[in-house]
């Protein structure tokens, strides 16, 4: 009842990473009736093209196996050599048979799954030899449906055969008032013919067998509804995960932006909630944010900057637009280069000239549109 109730749920075609690992398990559509029919009738059009010559040379190998010389027996080195050229023989006689069937073999699954090799499938599975599964598998539906095709097909092709040879009753009977060479070759020609006939027929199981076994494989990867929840959880990440290992992204930023401080060119402060790190060098298109914080984040940033001496100002409406309008990394904005150009030359004449005699920084302006404390709400 379970297993019903579990089929009757799974309402949902099988998703695209369903298919892919289904494949990758060795789990796709297979048609045995395509692939005896392609086999077979390959088999025969190679034996009816080149039939006279695969028995000439079927009646040559028959007559050197059976041909004895006593020269070959006491002389066990000419008897290697002659298995030898024997074996090749046949090999060439068998060649175009073999090779044409061998391609019909390993095309005919393109035409509906495609190639899977997985070495796992041929490994033992001692649930194969289990009699309790054998007889699931046997009066399951699938093995019902298997039954009934297997039925169908004796029933097709036993009547074709049936009514092709009723067809050939009068050819049959006069060969009995041929000549034996003459008899053999009609024969022959009344074999094949009847064959292919009777393998003919095969495709009318094919074409069943085919859409039944992708039938049979959608509705078996089928999913329900959790499992297309599921999946889609998994593809977007969990969200507990995902909160995760963004803080664990934050905090390695926040690792490697204090590891930069020291290399900045001066720190602008509100002076206690915002604090900015700038650097500029000749090999930068305009000055760099490489280190921001805001409370506790912007003392440390001051801390640090402190112990590496390195010029800290209050600037806050500056401070204030650099912490909202910049990330790290990022360059300043264009309509900040003017107020940062200021605080930058007041460092570099610190640096140079030291503090006596140099008058107070004062207070930087900043565009009323980038200051949070200033800008009107739209």
């Amino acid at each position: 009842m379970a297993a019903e109730d579990s089929e009757l749920e799974r309402t949902e075609p099988a998703s695209q990473k369903r298919l892919d690992d289904a494949r990758a398990e060795g789990n796709i559509a297979r048609s045995p009736e395509l692939n005896a029919f392609v086999v077979t009738i390959s088999a025969l059009g190679v034996l009816w093209f080149t039939g006279g010559a695969l028995m000439d040379g079927m009646k040559r190998l028959m007559v050197q196996g059976l041909t004895l010389d006593s020269a070959f027996v006491q002389e066990p080195r000419q008897m290697a050599e002659r298995l030898y050229a024997f074996s090749s023989d046949a090999l060439m006689v068998g060649a175009p048979l073999l090779i044409i069937t061998v391609i019909a073999a390993l095309a005919t699954p393109m035409a509906i799954g495609g190639w899977s090799f997985v070495p796992s499938a041929v490994g033992p599975k001692f649930s194969r030899i289990n009699p309790a599964s054998g007889l699931g598998r046997m009066f399951s539906s699938r093995g019902l449906a298997e039954l009934g095709k297997a039925l169908m097909k004796a029933g097709v092709i036993g009547g074709v055969g049936a009514l092709v040879l009723w067809n050939a009753r009068d050819s049959m009977m006069e060969l009995a008032a041929q000549p034996v060479e003459a008899a053999v070759g009609s024969l022959g020609d009344l074999v094949m013919v009847s064959t292919l006939l009777i393998a003919s027929t095969m495709i009318l199981i094919a074409a069943v067998d085919v859409p039944m076994q992708l039938w049979q494989h959608a509705k078996q990867l089928r999913m329900t509804k959790e499992d297309v929840k599921r999946e889609a959880k998994e593809a977007e990440g969990d969200p507990h995960v995902k909160a995760a290992i963004r803080a664990q992204q934050r905090a390695a930023a926040k690792k490697r932006m204090m590891a930069d401080v020291p290399k900045a060119d001066v720190i602008v402060t509100n002076p206690t909630h915002y604090a900015v790190a700038l650097k500029y060098d000749e090999s930068m298109r305009a000055p760099t944010v490489i280190a921001k914080g805001a409370d506790l984040l912007a003392a440390r940033i001051r801390g640090v900057g402190e112990a590496n001496n390195i010029p800290i100002l209050e600037a806050p409406p500056l401070a204030r637009a650099l912490f909202t309008h910049t990330d790290l990394g990022q360059q300043v904005p264009e309509k900040l280069y003017t107020a940062v150009a200021e605080v930058l030359a007041y460092v570099f004449q610190l640096k140079a000239h030291g503090a006596s005699g140099l008058k107070p920084l004062g207070e930087v302006e900043v565009p009323a549109e980038l200051d949070p404390a200033t800008a009107v709400p739209k």
